[in-house]
């Protein structure tokens, strides 16, 4: 055996080998991710969805700020049981209210809103006052809601 002989290895160390493995890791968690494009994309319609809801509610304070604590609408009071917001039988129609001067359209949900159903419900707590929005269609079991 001479000395040159000995300088050759065969095999990799341990240092190469956590090396590839943290790779490999870091592949496959990367694709798993960028795999699931349904999540991603419900994720998505909920952001949007927390959105519209912190919209609606905003325009509404704003209607009541402007009117010493009173909401004005052609509608009438905000029900206090829970609505739909929309013009299909038996919604609550808050466009008018509150579209153009506090919100420039009403939101649409994402996914399932139309000009009848905007997807959204609401209710003002006849005890507390207290106005809440809904998401009537959040995905992956979040509810999303706004209240003030």
């Amino acid at each position: 055996m001479t000395l040159t002989d000995m300088g050759k290895r065969q095999g990799l160390t341990i240092i190469e080998l956590v090396i590839v493995i943290s790779i490999l890791a870091i592949i496959i968690g990367i694709t798993t991710i960028a795999s699931n494009p349904v999540q991603q994309f419900a994720n998505a319609r909920n952001t949007q969805r927390w959105s519209h809801v912190n919209s609606l509610i905003n325009a509404i304070s704003q209607n009541i700020a402007d009117n010493n604590n009173v909401f004005t609408c052609t509608s009438g009071a905000i029900p206090t049981s829970t609505k739909v917001i929309g013009t299909i039988g038996g919604g609550y129609n808050i466009g008018p209210c509150i579209t153009p001067t506090y919100i420039v359209t009403l939101p649409f949900d994402p996914k399932t809103g139309t000009t009848t159903d905007i997807g959204y419900s609401i209710l003002q707590s006849a005890t507390s006052g207290v106005i809440t929005i809904y998401s009537d269609d959040a995905e992956l079991g979040i509810a999303i809601s706004a209240a003030r």
